[in-house]
């Protein structure tokens, strides 16, 4: 393994392919194939997939003649990673400047409910003093 490096420092479809596998679990060539918008040759998808397996991002297990591959890290973990990433390059690593372009994308979209979870997850940080 050459060892991990952030998502976002992955080529196009190397970034979509990981998403894929991300989004169903474990996934083999073929399933991902499927997935593509517009996929490349059967070949260029288990390559891509090899080099993610020796960057780290995936592994594979053998199930008759295919490979099934899944990511090596939780998506919670990868997802706080790529949070982390996001905020340091267009953030500054403001928190606040962080979620007010989110509301700022998203606020219509929100109902009271995911409004009252994020009022007590302000409480919550005031509380606990962060």
């Amino acid at each position: 393994m050459v060892g991990k490096k952030e998502p976002s420092q992955l080529g196009r479809r190397e970034r979509e392919i990981l998403d894929i596998v991300f989004r169903l679990g474990e996934a083999s060539v073929g399933s991902v194939l499927e997935q593509m918008a517009d996929p490349p040759a059967y070949d260029s998808v288990r390559t891509m997939l090899r080099l993610l397996e020796s960057k780290g991002f995936v592994t594979h297990r053998q199930d008759g003649t295919k490979y099934l591959y899944k990511p090596t890290q939780s998506l919670n973990s990868a997802s706080r990673s790529a949070l982390s990433h996001l905020m340091a390059t267009f953030f500054q690593n403001s928190l606040a400047d962080t979620m007010a372009a989110a509301l700022d994308l998203k606020s219509d979209d929100l109902s009271d409910d995911e409004l009252s979870k994020l009022q007590g997850l302000i409480n919550k940080a005031r509380r606990e003093g962060r």
